[in-house]
C-alpha cells in the first residue's frame, strides 16, 4: 500500500512522557459492535479536545484485540492512502452491522435447527469465505510492521499447541512473524466450531520461511490486556529506549483501557448435575443453541485477566489507571457470538449505548464479582476523564520531543 505523508504526527514514545497507554478489545464474534459503540464514544471525546482529525491511534501505544476485537485493531491502526487510520471509530459500527449477516449467515425454514445440528457434526457452522474476502478487500497487502501505532493480536497455532501472539515488538527479532493484517484477522478471528482454522505461510527477506496453523486467538487470551502489558514489558526489560526510564512491573505508569464484548447474565443455567450427562455434542451445542464450551472457556479467560489486573492495580494503588468496560447483563441471543439478524445486532448497538450510561464497576477481589464504584460516575464519565488524559499525556511527549511537532492538533 503505497502511502502519502500526513500532516498530523504520530504519537511519540513514552520516554517523552508520563504514561504507557494501553487499549485493548476482547473477541466475541459480532458482540464487537458493543466496543465498536464505546471507542466511537471515546474517539468523540478525544476530537472535542483536539479537533476532528483526532483518531485512537493517536493516542495508544499499544492497540491489542483478539478475535473480533483484532479485526478492530486491524481496522483502527492499518494505513490509508494518505497515511492514516483507514477506519475511524465511528465507522466500526456500521461495519459490522452491514457485514455480519453475511459472515454469519442464518438458517432458516422448519428444520434450521436440525441444519445448524448436522454443520456441527459435520464442520464449522460457516465456511468463512465471505469474511476472508472482505478481510483481504479492506486490508489489502499491509503487513504487521506497517501500522500506525503497536498492535497486539493473540492466535493459537493448532500444530505447535501454543499460542502465536503478533506484536509489532517482536517482527525485529523475528521477520518471519512480519505478516499481513489480514492473516492475522483471518486466523484470530476462527473461532472452533464456528469458523474454519487458517493455514498460511510467511518467508522473509533472508529466506526463511514460517508455517502458521492457527485457530482464534481466544483460545489462548480473549481477553488481552495483560498480553499487550507482557509485550511492553519486555521491551522495558530489553531496555528499549522508546521506554526508558521505566522500570519493569512499574504499573503507576501504565494508563489502561480495556474493553468487554459483553458477557451473559448470570443465571445459573448449567449445573453440575446436569452437565454430568453432557457428551461431546451437548457441550459444543446445548438445548438453548449456546455452546457451553465456547463460553467457559472465553469467559474465564477474560475474567482471569481481569480479576489479576484488578489485583495488581489495587496493589500498587494505581486502580484509576485501569479502566474496564462490561456488560455482564446479557441474555438470550444477545450473548450469542452469531446471531447476526438485524433485530438482534439493533440490539447489540442498544446495549453499547446503555454501557456508557452505566455506572462504573471494578472487580471485587474477595468476591470476583465487578461492583459500581462508589462516586465514580457512569462509564461515560470515565471514558471523558481518560481521554483528557491521553489528550495532555500527548501534547506532553510533542512538547518534550526534540523533533517537536505538533501537528495540526
Amino acid at each position: 500500500m503505497e502511502s502519502k505523508p500526513s500532516s498530523v504526527s504520530q504519537i511519540q514514545p513514552p520516554t517523552f512522557g508520563n504514561l504507557i497507554t494501553v487499549l485493548s478489545i476482547d473477541g466475541g464474534g459480532i458482540r464487537g459492535i458493543i466496543p465498536a459503540t464505546i471507542l466511537e464514544f471515546l474517539e468523540s471525546q478525544l476530537q472535542e479536545l483536539d479537533g476532528e482529525e483526532a483518531r485512537l491511534a493517536d493516542y495508544f501505544d499499544v492497540i491489542a484485540g483478539t478475535s473480533t476485537g483484532g479485526l478492530v485493531t486491524a481496522m483502527l491502526t492499518a494505513p490509508d492512502e494518505n497515511n492514516r487510520p483507514l477506519f475511524a471509530a465511528k465507522d466500526i459500527k456500521p461495519f459490522y452491522l452491514e457485514n455480519c449477516p453475511n459472515i454469519f449467515p442464518q438458517e432458516r425454514g422448519p428444520f434450521c435447527s436440525i441444519a445448524k445440528l448436522f454443520k456441527l457434526v459435520t464442520g464449522p457452522r460457516y465456511d468463512g469465505k465471505y469474511l476472508h474476502k472482505l478481510v483481504k478487500e479492506k486490508l489489502g497487502t499491509t503487513k504487521l510492521s506497517e501500522t500506525l501505532t503497536s498492535i497486539v493480536i493473540p492466535t493459537f497455532d493448532i500444530r505447535q499447541l501454543q499460542p502465536t501472539i503478533f506484536s509489532s515488538y517482536e517482527i525485529s527479532r523475528d521477520p518471519t512473524m512480519n505478516v499481513q493484517l489480514s492473516d492475522i484477522c483471518i486466523g484470530t478471528s476462527a473461532a472452533p466450531t464456528y469458523l474454519p482454522t487458517y493455514y498460511f505461510k510467511n518467508e522473509d527477506k533472508e529466506g526463511n520461511v514460517r508455517e502458521f496453523n492457527l485457530t482464534d486467538g481466544g483460545v489462548a487470551a480473549n481477553n488481552p490486556t495483560l498480553v499487550a502489558i507482557g509485550e511492553v514489558t519486555k521491551q522495558v526489560c530489553r531496555k528499549n529506549q522508546d521506554f526508558f526510564p521505566i522500570k519493569p512491573m512499574d504499573y503507576g505508569r501504565f494508563l489502561v483501557i480495556s474493553i468487554g464484548t459483553g458477557a451473559a447474565k448470570i443465571e445459573q443455567k448449567y449445573t453440575a448435575n446436569k452437565a454430568a450427562k453432557w457428551g461431546a455434542i451437548n457441550w459444543i451445542h446445548n438445548d438453548d443453541g449456546s455452546t457451553p464450551l465456547i463460553s467457559v472457556f472465553s469467559q474465564a479467560s477474560a475474567d482471569m485477566v481481569d480479576l489479576n489486573l484488578g489485583a495488581v492495580f489495587q496493589a500498587l494503588h494505581s486502580e484509576d489507571n485501569y479502566l474496564r468496560i462490561q456488560d455482564d447483563t446479557l441474555t438470550g441471543t444477545l450473548s450469542s457470538v452469531d446471531i447476526s439478524t438485524k433485530e438482534n445486532l439493533s440490539n447489540l448497538v442498544k446495549v453499547g449505548e446503555e454501557l456508557l450510561k452505566k455506572p462504573l464497576s471494578r472487580v471485587n477481589l474477595e468476591t470476583g464479582l465487578t461492583e459500581p464504584v462508589k462516586t465514580g460516575g457512569t462509564n461515560a464519565e470515565a471514558l471523558k476523564k481518560f481521554a483528557e488524559l491521553l489528550s495532555k499525556e500527548r501534547k506532553l511527549r510533542q512538547e518534550r520531543s526534540p523533533n517537536n511537532k505538533v501537528g495540526n492538533y
